[in-house]
């Protein structure tokens, strides 16, 4: 089925920042409770906002994943769509997130074996795709975020800031979210083609 983007799938900045300011602030209020979920789901929105991962693939993130190499840091996607494997780079703040975040994982005894899950469930296993959705949905209807994004919504939106962000570079798009082809890629190009017109609409008269 070909992939259906509109700008209705988009998160705005303020969403985005809304978002992650209530997650930041939850998580450093609650974690001196000793409450460790809010630690948690801070951290797996992080890596959905900034790196567009699929639910699938960040559910499936295990520590040997986490690469924090200056110059290099990246999160390893083992099996991503269609079998590949990937590297996607990661920016400052999220490397610098998940340094705290898998030394706090160690503080709560969490395993940092190279095999275990990056984020654990209460049972001490790795997430499950429903409850990465009720971690979004649950912050999203915090910061009154509307009903229709999706933890998926994430995705949608860091490919559009990232197009804009790298001077509407195509392929580093394409590599980041791990399409297979150009053409799906091609859609968010499309879609964001619409900033042409509303920039026309907007010329002096």
């Amino acid at each position: 089925m070909p992939l259906e983007v509109t700008y209705e799938d988009f998160m705005t900045p303020r969403q985005v920042r809304d978002l992650k300011d209530f997650c930041r602030r939850r998580a450093e209020e609650l974690a001196t409770d000793g409450r460790s979920h809010p630690v948690r789901d801070w951290a797996i929105l992080h890596v959905a906002l900034d790196t567009g991962l699929r639910v699938s693939e960040i559910c499936a993130l295990q520590l040997r994943d986490v690469i924090l190499d200056a110059g290099h840091a990246s999160l390893i996607v083992r099996d991503g769509k269609g079998g590949k494997r990937r590297g996607v780079k990661l920016g400052t703040a999220l490397q610098e997130h998940l340094s705290v975040f898998v030394a706090w994982k160690e503080s709560m005894g969490e395993s940092l074996a190279p095999g275990a899950p990056l984020f654990v469930s209460s049972r001490d296993g790795a997430l499950t795709r429903t409850a990465v959705y009720r971690v979004f949905r649950a912050c999203a209807d915090a910061v009154g975020i509307p009903a229709r994004f999706s933890i998926h919504s994430c995705r949608h939106t860091y490919a559009s800031m990232l197009y804009r962000a790298s001077s509407f570079n195509l392929r580093l798009v394409q590599k980041q979210l791990g399409h297979r082809s150009i053409q799906t890629t091609q859609i968010y190009a499309d879609v964001l083609d619409e900033d042409a017109v509303a920039a026309v609409e907007n010329l002096p008269q």
